[in-house]
């Protein structure tokens, strides 16, 4: 078939065309991907920290644009390398890793031994467990030897909190902060720059305990003779009160209070598994079993539908050297100090099989 001249072009016209809102159309599917900055104290070498974290990595509709690292369940340095070996494993060594905050802003080893004299010894102390065998190493900064290999990646270059406040300012209104750890880089940020919160799309952060169910597994004891105490805000409260007084457009928060309902067993690595991919092995292999504390805070953000029941009330933690100290303090909206206190969403219950399902779905995305 012969085609005429000025038919081609027409026919080249229109091709053309098509190419272009092909092009278009293909760039604005990317830039709706909802962004986000993945902030968390990344102890390995599995475990709910970095479950929750390939959660987010794997979900179709987010663009990670970057983990930041802190000290909290471990010391940061050996955090960034589980995270970064993590990373290896699973093929995504594309998305930056940025070390953090070492020590919390305030909080120390010293002042935590001391409170414990005074107030009893506390159930968890995560990287201040340091020096006892199978838990962390003795000095901040040493990187002890992994079973899962040690990264042949290297962190990127900068701060966690400049990464941040760089984002935030680069993309306005667009950039999600979450966190599941101690609050300390996010602190950070917001000092190195007055207009992060007001700049940010919303907080998400896991952390605190409003009251908790019972449950009748070993990690529920936590909270039964203190059931507004939780590590994240624990380990560092002058950065979780700072963080909550920031003028964020949105804050939601996923405390321990719907975790004990959850708990995620090796059979559930078994099932990974079978999927035969590279991470269902290592999760297989290295994996624990514990609450899902991390996963629910991924899991919500993801499809806000597995939320059963959650309230608005004014939070902030007790930073007062007592026994209180790290408490999640609350109030109704309306009838706190008058201090700055901001309004939260605070889930307090979930669809656990959903979440079950959702983060065995996007798990067996893994290579």
């Amino acid at each position: 078939m012969r085609i005429q001249r000025g038919g081609l072009r027409a026919f080249h016209t229109v091709a053309l065309l098509v190419t272009l809102l092909l092009g278009s159309a293909l760039a604005d599917a990317a830039s709706a991907k909802r962004k986000i900055i993945v902030d968390q104290d990344a102890l390995g070498p599995a475990g709910s920290n970095l479950k929750s974290l390939l959660m987010l990595l794997y979900a179709p509709d987010v663009e990670v644009l970057g983990f930041t690292v802190s000290s909290g369940d471990g010391w940061r340095d050996e955090n960034v390398a589980s995270l970064l070996r993590l990373l290896e494993v699973v093929g995504r060594t594309d998305v930056p890793v940025y070390p953090g905050a070492v020590f919390p802003l305030v909080n120390s080893e010293a002042r935590t031994r001391r409170w414990e004299t005074i107030y009893g010894p506390l159930v968890y102390k995560g990287a201040w467990s340091a020096g006892v065998p199978g838990k962390h190493p003795q000095t901040p900064f040493e990187i002890p030897a992994f079973a899962q290999g040690l990264p042949h990646t290297r962190p990127a270059s900068g701060s966690a909190a400049q990464f941040m406040v760089d984002m935030v300012r680069k993309y306005p209104g667009e950039v999600t902060i979450w966190s599941g750890g101690p609050l300390t880089n996010v602190a950070l940020a917001a000092r190195l720059d007055p207009q992060f919160a007001a700049q940010a799309r919303e907080l998400v952060f896991m952390g605190g305990s409003f009251l908790p169910s019972p449950a009748d597994n070993a990690f529920a004891d936590e909270y039964r003779q203190t059931p507004r105490q939780e590590f994240n805000m624990r380990f560092d409260p002058e950065a979780a009160s700072l963080v909550l007084h920031e003028p964020w457009r949105r804050i939601t928060q996923v405390p321990v209070d719907p975790s004990t309902r959850t708990l995620w067993t090796k059979a559930d690595d078994e099932d990974i598994a079978r999927s035969g991919s590279e991470l269902g092995q290592y999760l297989k292999k290295y994996d624990q079993s514990l609450p899902m504390w991390d996963e629910i805070a991924a899991g919500v953000w993801l499809d806000p539908s597995l939320i059963r029941h959650q309230m608005t009330v004014l939070v902030d933690i007790d930073t007062s050297f007592t026994a209180g100290y790290g408490n999640t303090l609350s109030w109704p909206q309306g009838k706190g100090p008058g201090l700055g206190e901001r309004g939260v969403d605070v889930v307090t219950d979930v669809d656990v099989p959903g979440l079950m399902s959702q983060v065995k779905t996007l798990l067996k995305k893994g290579r």
